[in-house]
């Protein structure tokens, strides 16, 4: 089982149940017995892998070289605001009395 902080000595209190055909249990039934685990064990490790799989596709930005240079290059090397940024600026300014 997957030993990650959100797992870590918590209590085993909620419960998730999924309806599946009979064929879906048997075959996870099999991979479960194959790998010496129980279902619930096989459920629960690969949704786990599966859900932090899909959270770090959405948290985490990779970049190539490329990208990398010029996300640090527009950071240290910023381009003047447009006319459209400056003219927005200039009407909050007015409507917040600055």
């Amino acid at each position: 089982m997957l030993n990650t902080p959100e797992t870590q000595d918590k209590p085993r209190n909620a419960r998730l149940e999924a309806r599946v055909s009979s064929d879906q249990k048997d075959f996870f039934q099999r991979a479960a017995s194959l790998t010496g685990r129980t279902l619930s064990e096989l459920v629960i490790d690969s949704t786990q892998e599966a859900a932090t799989k899909i959270v770090q596709e959405h948290e985490i930005i990779r970049l190539s070289r490329e990208e990398q240079v010029a996300f640090v290059s527009a950071l240290l090397s910023p381009s003047e605001p447009g006319a459209r940024l400056q003219k927005a600026v200039q009407g909050y300014r007015q409507k917040a009395g600055l």
